[in-house]
C-alpha cells in the first residue's frame, strides 16, 4: 500500500513551471527551508489555533503548487481538524512523517534536475 503513495508528482510539478526542470528543482530547494510545519506545531502546542491554521494553510498551498501530493492531502486533513477545533494528535505525527519522506523525495528530484 505504501508504494501507492505519491510524494512528489514531478511530471505535474514541472508542467506547472512551463517544463523548466531547473526552476522546479530550485523551487523544491527553497521549499526545504520553509518553516510552516514547525511554526504550526509550536502554535498548536501553545493552543493558538488561528496561527496554526495560517501556517498549515500556507504549507498546504506550497504543497499544492509544487505537486507534493501526499503532503497536500495530510495538510488538508490537519487544516480541516484545526478549523473544527478538534485536532487528532496522531495527525500531526502523520504529517511530520509525510513531510520527512517528501523532503527525501525532493532531494532525489533536486539531484536529478538541479
Amino acid at each position: 500500500m505504501a508504494d501507492d503513495i505519491i510524494y512528489v508528482n514531478v511530471e505535474e510539478g514541472v508542467k506547472r513551471v512551463m517544463n523548466n526542470t531547473k526552476l522546479y528543482a530550485k523551487l523544491l530547494g527553497k521549499f526545504k527551508d520553509d518553516t510552516n510545519l514547525n511554526d504550526a506545531e509550536s502554535f498548536l502546542e501553545a493552543g493558538d489555533m488561528e496561527k496554526a491554521q495560517v501556517s498549515i494553510h500556507t504549507l498546504k498551498g506550497l504543497a499544492a503548487n509544487l505537486s507534493l501530493v501526499e503532503l497536500f492531502k495530510q495538510t488538508l486533513e490537519l487544516e480541516t481538524q484545526i478549523k473544527a477545533r478538534s485536532v487528532n494528535p496522531d495527525q500531526l505525527s502523520i504529517l511530520k512523517k509525510v513531510y520527512d519522506q517528501t523532503i527525501a523525495e525532493t532531494d532525489k528530484v533536486i539531484a536529478q534536475y538541479g
